[in-house]
């Protein structure tokens, strides 16, 4: 995905010339990208001078949200670091439970299904929720806080065009198309959606879908979007619920009638001393949490991936919108 400030590839470089050398982890940090100033985040004495490091994955939609993160604790008085733009969830999820990471925002399915180990997913937002924090706070001492109504799980898109001309609405539809006639139904799946067995190959168990009659083609997943709405290479496609290019592209989203895929809500995780050191640090960013709604991520994420606006802007004149910080 795109790096912030237009330092991605370069910074991946720097990244691992920095693992190298350290040989034990994330070491390196930045300061926030841009300055901020308080607006309806003051300063609290409870966290003036207090350093704190904030990361991310390396998607645009997770740079945005460890940026928020970021801008927040600043506005709030403390000295971050920035060690957002981590490849990958495993990466990410060693760098906080090594300590090297403080806080980000996670994903309630990633954490139940890919650091817990679960294969079935929990019914409902709030039970998933309540599942991994109960869980992960038992088995690692990882403290999952402020669940936000912005729900990025895997979903299965198509063109309007597409929609129109097979009738195709629901992921039992999908299925029926598959089985009676392959051709039709031709697929574009991310690479790491095609064997995630919360990805393409549960949906073909869960809905009946004949696997040798399946015509599918593994790309990489920026390429999935304007695939599916081209529908050329593919009619249907693997695509995250939140990502700022359905509406761009006029994507159709098949429902998921048999509830198959899990809940992804974005919560705040944090290590169990981390959190007990600092609980003014909730407070801060609980009413944030309440504010990211998949309407606003994904206009978030549009501003990124479609409008070219680096994460950093993006996420500092939402925040400014909402009143949270000023900008100087």
């Amino acid at each position: 995905m795109r790096g912030r400030i237009r330092r991605g590839a370069v910074a991946s470089a720097l990244a691992l010339i920095t693992l190298v050398a350290t040989a034990c982890g994330l070491e390196a940090g930045r300061s926030v990208p841009l300055a901020v100033r308080p607006g309806s985040i003051q300063p609290i004495p409870e966290l003036e001078g207090v350093r704190i490091t904030v990361g991310s994955k390396d998607f645009t939609e997770q740079e945005i949200l460890g940026l928020i993160i970021a801008f927040a604790l600043d506005a709030a008085g403390a000295e971050v670091r920035d060690l957002t733009d981590i490849v990958g969830s495993n990466s990410l999820r060693d760098a906080q439970v090594r300590g090297q990471v403080d806080i980000a925002y996670d994903y309630t399915g990633t954490g139940w299904i890919n650091y817990l180990g679960n294969e079935s997913p929990i019914p409902g937002s709030q039970a998933q929720f309540e599942a991994v924090r109960d869980a992960d706070r038992t088995a690692h001492g990882m403290r999952w806080a402020a669940m936000a109504p912005m729900n990025n799980t895997y979903a299965i898109a198509t063109s309007a065009r597409t929609a129109e001309e097979t009738g195709v609405k629901t992921l039992s539809q999908y299925a029926n198309l598959v089985n009676t006639d392959p051709a039709a139904a031709a697929t574009c799946v991310g690479t790491e959606f095609s064997v995630r067995q919360d990805g393409f190959p549960g949906v073909i168990r869960k809905y009946g879908i004949d696997a040798a009659k399946v015509q599918k083609q593994v790309v990489d997943d920026a390429i999935v979007y304007q695939s599916t709405a081209d529908a050329r290479q593919c009619r249907f496609g693997s695509v995250a619920a939140t990502d700022g290019r359905i509406p761009a592209l006029d994507l159709r989203l098949l429902e998921d009638d048999l509830s198959f895929f899990p809940q992804y809500n974005a919560a705040l995780v944090m290590r169990e001393d981390f959190a007990a050191a600092h609980p003014r640090v909730l407070d801060v960013l609980t009413p944030i949490s309440r504010l990211l709604t998949n309407e606003s991520i994904t206009e978030l994420n549009r501003k990124a991936d479609v409008d070219g606006v680096e994460p950093a802007i993006v996420a500092r004149d939402w925040m400014a919108a909402q009143g949270l910080i000023t900008i100087p």
